[in-house]
Protein backbone atom coordinates (compact mmCIF):
# COMPACT_ATOMS: atom_id res chain seq x y z
CA UNK A 1 0.00 0.00 0.00
CA UNK A 2 1.34 3.67 -1.23
CA UNK A 3 2.15 6.60 1.45
CA UNK A 4 -0.89 8.22 -0.11
CA UNK A 5 -3.45 5.22 0.57
CA UNK A 6 -2.10 4.66 4.49
CA UNK A 7 -2.80 8.90 4.48
CA UNK A 8 -5.88 8.55 3.57
CA UNK A 9 -6.67 5.53 5.89
CA UNK A 10 -5.65 6.89 8.56
CA UNK A 11 -7.70 10.48 7.91
CA UNK A 12 -10.61 7.70 7.46
CA UNK A 13 -10.24 6.08 10.34
CA UNK A 14 -10.08 10.10 11.88
CA UNK A 15 -13.56 10.80 10.44
CA UNK A 16 -15.17 7.74 11.41
CA UNK A 17 -14.16 8.04 15.20
CA UNK A 18 -16.79 8.35 17.83
CA UNK A 19 -16.71 11.04 20.23
CA UNK A 20 -17.37 7.70 22.98
CA UNK A 21 -14.21 6.46 21.14
CA UNK A 22 -12.09 9.85 21.63
CA UNK A 23 -12.91 9.62 25.26
CA UNK A 24 -11.78 6.11 25.62
CA UNK A 25 -8.69 7.13 23.73
CA UNK A 26 -7.68 9.69 25.85
CA UNK A 27 -8.22 8.11 29.04
CA UNK A 28 -6.99 5.27 28.06
CA UNK A 29 -3.11 7.67 27.73
CA UNK A 30 -4.13 9.39 31.07
CA UNK A 31 -4.34 5.94 32.92
CA UNK A 32 -0.56 5.70 31.12
CA UNK A 33 0.79 8.54 32.33
CA UNK A 34 -0.49 8.67 35.66
CA UNK A 35 0.34 5.63 35.83
CA UNK A 36 4.10 6.81 35.09
CA UNK A 37 3.73 8.78 37.85
CA UNK A 38 2.14 6.12 40.21
CA UNK A 39 -1.01 7.83 41.00
CA UNK A 40 -3.28 5.53 41.98
CA UNK A 41 -6.06 8.03 39.93
CA UNK A 42 -4.78 5.78 36.97
CA UNK A 43 -7.20 3.48 37.81
CA UNK A 44 -10.32 5.54 37.71
CA UNK A 45 -9.29 6.26 34.60
CA UNK A 46 -8.62 2.55 33.36
CA UNK A 47 -11.92 2.11 35.24
CA UNK A 48 -13.85 4.76 32.59
CA UNK A 49 -12.09 3.61 29.00
CA UNK A 50 -12.38 0.16 29.61
CA UNK A 51 -16.44 0.85 30.74
CA UNK A 52 -16.82 2.01 27.00
CA UNK A 53 -14.62 -0.31 24.81
CA UNK A 54 -16.55 -3.13 25.82
CA UNK A 55 -19.35 -1.47 24.28
CA UNK A 56 -17.47 -0.08 21.56
CA UNK A 57 -15.90 -3.77 20.76
CA UNK A 58 -19.12 -5.33 21.30
CA UNK A 59 -20.73 -2.68 18.67
CA UNK A 60 -18.10 -3.99 15.98
CA UNK A 61 -18.86 -7.73 16.80
CA UNK A 62 -15.34 -7.66 18.46
CA UNK A 63 -16.53 -10.35 21.17
CA UNK A 64 -13.08 -11.19 22.46
CA UNK A 65 -11.75 -7.81 22.45
CA UNK A 66 -14.88 -7.00 24.56
CA UNK A 67 -14.50 -9.83 26.34
CA UNK A 68 -11.27 -8.67 27.23
CA UNK A 69 -12.55 -5.35 28.43
CA UNK A 70 -14.04 -6.82 31.08
CA UNK A 71 -10.62 -8.56 32.52
CA UNK A 72 -9.51 -5.11 32.20
CA UNK A 73 -12.34 -3.62 34.54
CA UNK A 74 -11.62 -6.16 37.15
CA UNK A 75 -8.11 -5.24 37.10
CA UNK A 76 -9.00 -1.86 37.34
CA UNK A 77 -11.07 -2.57 40.87
CA UNK A 78 -7.91 -4.75 41.98
CA UNK A 79 -5.41 -2.13 40.89
CA UNK A 80 -7.02 0.84 42.90
CA UNK A 81 -7.13 -1.30 46.18
CA UNK A 82 -3.54 -2.57 45.65
CA UNK A 83 -2.40 0.82 45.14
CA UNK A 84 -3.91 1.80 47.77
CA UNK A 85 -4.12 -0.26 50.49
CA UNK A 86 -1.02 -2.77 48.97
CA UNK A 87 -3.64 -5.36 49.89
CA UNK A 88 -2.78 -5.54 53.77
CA UNK A 89 -3.28 -2.05 54.89
CA UNK A 90 0.23 -0.91 53.54
CA UNK A 91 1.49 0.98 50.33
CA UNK A 92 2.62 -1.05 47.66
CA UNK A 93 6.25 -0.55 46.69
CA UNK A 94 7.88 -1.12 43.32
CA UNK A 95 9.65 -4.26 43.68
CA UNK A 96 11.10 -6.88 41.05
CA UNK A 97 10.14 -10.40 40.47
CA UNK A 98 13.17 -13.32 40.45
CA UNK A 99 14.54 -14.35 37.36
CA UNK A 100 13.23 -17.50 37.58
CA UNK A 101 9.62 -16.29 38.42
CA UNK A 102 10.10 -14.67 34.55
CA UNK A 103 11.30 -17.47 33.01
CA UNK A 104 8.06 -19.43 34.56
CA UNK A 105 5.64 -16.34 33.30
CA UNK A 106 7.01 -15.84 29.63
CA UNK A 107 6.90 -20.10 29.55
CA UNK A 108 3.42 -19.83 30.78
CA UNK A 109 2.52 -17.11 28.01
CA UNK A 110 4.23 -18.97 25.55
CA UNK A 111 2.15 -22.32 25.98
CA UNK A 112 -1.11 -20.27 26.21
CA UNK A 113 0.22 -18.38 23.22
CA UNK A 114 0.43 -22.13 21.35
CA UNK A 115 -2.51 -23.80 22.52
CA UNK A 116 -5.00 -20.97 21.87
CA UNK A 117 -3.63 -19.62 18.59
CA UNK A 118 -3.62 -23.26 17.26
CA UNK A 119 -7.90 -23.32 18.23
CA UNK A 120 -7.82 -20.30 16.50
CA UNK A 121 -6.30 -20.85 13.26
CA UNK A 122 -8.41 -24.44 13.04
CA UNK A 123 -11.88 -23.27 14.27
CA UNK A 124 -11.89 -19.42 13.82
CA UNK A 125 -11.19 -17.14 10.48
CA UNK A 126 -8.96 -14.91 12.76
CA UNK A 127 -5.99 -13.43 11.48
CA UNK A 128 -2.93 -13.84 12.55
CA UNK A 129 -3.75 -16.19 15.50
CA UNK A 130 -0.72 -16.69 17.51
CA UNK A 131 0.19 -13.48 17.26
CA UNK A 132 -3.25 -12.34 18.30
CA UNK A 133 -3.22 -14.70 21.28
CA UNK A 134 0.30 -13.55 21.98
CA UNK A 135 -1.03 -10.15 22.45
CA UNK A 136 -4.43 -10.87 24.59
CA UNK A 137 -2.31 -13.44 27.04
CA UNK A 138 0.75 -11.26 27.30
CA UNK A 139 -1.55 -7.80 28.49
CA UNK A 140 -3.85 -10.20 30.70
CA UNK A 141 -0.09 -11.13 32.71
CA UNK A 142 1.12 -8.13 32.42
CA UNK A 143 -1.98 -6.29 33.63
CA UNK A 144 -1.40 -8.33 36.66
CA UNK A 145 2.30 -7.16 36.84
CA UNK A 146 0.84 -3.28 37.16
CA UNK A 147 -1.57 -4.02 39.95
CA UNK A 148 1.24 -5.69 41.91
CA UNK A 149 3.63 -2.54 40.82
CA UNK A 150 6.57 -5.56 39.33
CA UNK A 151 9.24 -2.95 37.70
CA UNK A 152 9.26 -5.37 34.74
CA UNK A 153 6.07 -4.72 33.67
CA UNK A 154 7.15 -1.95 31.05
CA UNK A 155 9.60 -4.35 29.88
CA UNK A 156 6.84 -6.78 28.69
CA UNK A 157 4.78 -3.93 27.86
CA UNK A 158 7.22 -2.77 25.51
CA UNK A 159 6.97 -6.21 23.46
CA UNK A 160 3.11 -6.09 23.68
CA UNK A 161 2.78 -2.93 22.36
CA UNK A 162 5.44 -3.54 19.71
CA UNK A 163 3.89 -6.19 18.31
CA UNK A 164 0.43 -4.80 18.58
CA UNK A 165 1.65 -2.41 16.58
CA UNK A 166 2.23 -5.20 13.81
CA UNK A 167 -0.92 -6.74 14.03
CA UNK A 168 -2.97 -3.99 13.65
CA UNK A 169 -1.03 -2.33 10.57
CA UNK A 170 -1.93 -5.99 9.14
CA UNK A 171 -5.09 -5.14 9.52
CA UNK A 172 -5.66 -1.96 8.09
CA UNK A 173 -5.88 -0.13 11.74
CA UNK A 174 -3.60 2.15 11.02
CA UNK A 175 -4.90 5.44 13.65
CA UNK A 176 -4.83 2.65 16.45
CA UNK A 177 -1.11 1.50 15.35
CA UNK A 178 0.30 5.08 15.81
CA UNK A 179 -1.86 5.14 18.98
CA UNK A 180 0.30 2.06 19.94
CA UNK A 181 3.54 3.33 18.54
CA UNK A 182 3.03 6.52 21.25
CA UNK A 183 2.32 3.72 23.73
CA UNK A 184 5.97 2.56 23.55
CA UNK A 185 7.33 5.48 23.90
CA UNK A 186 5.31 6.09 27.09
CA UNK A 187 5.96 2.66 28.26
CA UNK A 188 9.79 3.03 27.94
CA UNK A 189 9.43 6.76 29.78
CA UNK A 190 7.72 4.61 32.34
CA UNK A 191 10.13 2.48 32.90
CA UNK A 192 13.09 4.16 33.80
CA UNK A 193 10.45 6.11 35.85
CA UNK A 194 9.60 3.69 37.79
CA UNK A 195 13.19 2.03 37.93
CA UNK A 196 14.77 5.61 39.66
CA UNK A 197 11.94 5.37 42.02
CA UNK A 198 12.82 2.02 42.57
CA UNK A 199 15.90 2.92 43.24
CA UNK A 200 15.53 5.72 45.48
CA UNK A 201 13.12 3.42 47.73
CA UNK A 202 15.60 1.18 48.28
CA UNK A 203 18.02 2.84 48.83
CA UNK A 204 16.43 4.26 51.72
CA UNK A 205 15.70 1.38 53.18
CA UNK A 206 19.16 -0.34 52.71
CA UNK A 207 20.60 2.99 54.62
CA UNK A 208 21.29 2.26 58.65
Amino acid sequence: MTRDKIVAAIGDAVAAMSWWEVAAVVLALGYLILAMRENSLCWYTAFISTSIYIFLFWDVSLLMESALQIFYLVMAVYGWWQWRSGGNEQTLRIHRWSFLRHIVVIAAVGILTLGFGYILQTSTHAALPYLDSFTTWGAVVTTYMVTRKVLENWIYWIVIDGVSVYLYIDRELYLTALLFVLYVVLVVIGFFQWRLIYNRENAVTSTP
